[in-house]
Order: C-alpha cells, then sequence, then structure tokens
C-alpha cells in the first residue's frame, strides 16, 4: 500500500474557514465519554457526604476530565497522522480529511490541556498533579521523539499507570491515596491495560504496515489476545476480591456472573480468526460489561 503524505493530503482537499464545529468534529467523543468513569467512580467512593458544594467540586472534576481525555486522544491523532492516512480503515475519518493542519489540531490540543489543567487548578493541588501526570504518559506514549506507543510491554506499562492514575483523579480530590484508593485502583489499570492488549491485537496489520512495533506487532496476535484475557481475568478477580474485603461494595461479587460471559465473547472472537471486525464487537461487548459493573458500583456507594 503506498504511503500518502500529509502534505499531499491536505493540498488535495479544500480549506473552508477554521470553525469551533470543524474543530471540535474532530475530537472522538464516543471515545472520551467511556473513559469518564474512573475518575467519577474515585469521587463518589471517597466522597462520604454528598452537598452542594462537593457537587460543584465533581463538576469541575469531571469537566477538567473530559476535555484531559479529549486532549489526549487528539494529541495521539496530531502525532500519529501519518499513520492514519496511511491505513485504509482510518484515513477518511483524519482531521486532514476534514481540511485541517497539523497546527490547528496542535493548537485545539494544547487549549483543551490548558482548560483541563485550569480546572483541575480550582479542584485541588492533588487532583492538578494528578491531571499532569496524566498528561505526561500520553506525551511519553504519543509524541514523537519517545513515541512509547511502538517500544512492546512499555507501552503496557503507561496505560497500567494510566488506569490506576484516572480512577485516583477523582479518588485524590476528597481524600487522602490510602491503600484502599491504590487497591481499587489497580482494578482501573489492569481493564486499562487489557483493553489495550486487545486493541493492539485488533489494529495489527496498520500497525505493522506503519512499522509501529506494538505488543502485537512484535509477539503476535494471539499472544497479545491472550495477554489481553489474562488481566481481564485477574481484573475480575481483584473485583472480586476487593468486594470480599469490604474496600468496595459487596453487591460487586455480581460481577463473578460477567466473566463467564466475556470469556464466551473472547472465544468467539477466536473462532473468528481475531479479524477487525470480530475484535471491534468483543470490544463493545466488554465495555458493556465494565459499564454495568461501573454502574453497580456508583449506584451501591451512592445508596451507602
Amino acid at each position: 500500500m503506498t504511503r500518502i503524505p500529509i502534505e499531499t493530503a491536505f493540498a488535495t482537499r479544500p480549506r473552508p474557514g477554521l470553525s469551533a464545529y470543524r474543530l471540535l468534529s474532530c475530537v472522538r467523543f464516543d471515545e472520551v465519554l467511556a473513559l469518564q468513569g474512573a475518575p467519577l467512580l474515585g469521587a463518589i467512593l471517597s466522597i462520604g457526604t454528598l452537598t452542594s458544594g462537593n457537587l460543584l467540586e465533581i463538576a469541575a472534576l469531571m469537566s477538567g476530565n473530559f476535555c484531559l481525555v479529549a486532549h489526549v486522544f487528539v494529541f495521539n491523532d496530531w502525532s500519529g497522522i501519518d499513520g492514519d492516512l496511511n491505513n485504509p480503515r482510518r484515513a477518511s475519518g483524519t482531521f486532514a480529511a476534514r481540511g485541517l493542519t497539523r497546527t490547528e489540531i496542535g493548537c485545539l490540543a494544547l487549549s483543551l490541556l490548558a482548560l483541563s489543567l485550569l480546572l483541575f487548578g480550582l479542584v485541588g493541588q492533588n487532583t492538578l498533579l494528578l491531571g499532569l501526570a496524566i498528561a505526561g504518559l500520553s506525551a511519553l506514549y504519543s509524541a514523537p521523539p519517545v513515541h512509547l506507543k511502538g517500544a512492546p510491554l512499555f507501552s503496557s506499562a503507561l496505560h497500567l499507570a494510566g488506569g490506576a492514575l484516572h480512577f485516583l483523579l477523582g479518588y485524590a480530590t476528597f481524600t487522602a491515596i490510602d491503600a484502599r484508593g491504590l487497591a481499587i485502583s489497580c482494578f482501573f489499570g489492569l481493564v486499562f491495560t487489557a483493553g489495550h492488549f486487545t486493541h493492539e491485537t485488533r489494529d495489527h496489520e496498520s500497525d505493522d504496515l506503519n512499522g509501529i512495533r506494538t505488543n502485537a506487532v512484535a509477539f503476535g496476535k494471539r499472544q497479545s489476545f491472550f495477554a489481553g484475557l489474562a488481566l481481564f481475568t485477574v481484573a475480575y478477580a481483584l473485583l472480586v476480591a476487593l468486594a470480599l474485603l469490604g474496600l468496595v461494595p459487596l453487591v460487586l461479587v455480581l460481577a463473578a456472573a460477567l466473566y463467564p460471559l466475556h470469556v464466551l465473547a473472547s472465544l468467539r472472537a477466536l473462532r473468528e480468526g481475531l479479524t477487525y471486525e470480530s475484535l471491534i464487537r468483543l470490544q463493545g461487548q466488554y465495555r458493556a460489561f465494565f459499564a454495568i459493573i461501573g454502574l453497580l458500583m456508583l449506584a451501591a456507594a451512592l445508596l451507602a
């Protein structure tokens, strides 16, 4: 497949006037919304009594998190535009296809980051520092000089740390980070990392084509897929253990009932040859499972 130079992609498309709508159309809102649960659950599990004052803090926290996650995805798209243009599945959805330049998208990414840090600063120092740490991990993963996305295992370590910090971002808003918070954060880190292994399995062909040495490219699709399933297994087991120890609501032992469904969905993708389509379906299914777990956790914490 012939690589499309980014300059050519820009040159062959009309450049209508810049607008907020065109800029915001480049934000992956579905992915951003999917990552709002961890800090919200962290805040609810540590908040104690709900008051009008801390509800405002939660609103500022979640607004800042929305901007931060949007920054992470926009920055990733900015840094990976050459590979995306070389990927038939993604080329038509890139900012270049919308007639936007890297400079414009870079400014959008920086603006989102600045707004998120401003909001975190209003919430508190700990929240601000954790937001900066997450942004730093994003830079290590995506920034061209480092680009640890193409460093097997290191990229997964970043996701493990990022998933844990994402939960602690909310937890530390209302209480000091303690052993309970760290234990629960491990669950979110494991889920985030397991999902990353599955994502790399899905994108194996395009990453290989673009010379990005992900885990799936370095070790193989099946190995990456089974690594993700193994980490999901550990995450389910950890959540049940946390519930039995009283660190999260006891009702979360019911999460164990979702695990066989997760395994069956995974085996179906395996039987279908780990195709792009089968892995997209698997991702949708396990995201639904963890959304159910998140809603159970949220409802139980609020009722308690």
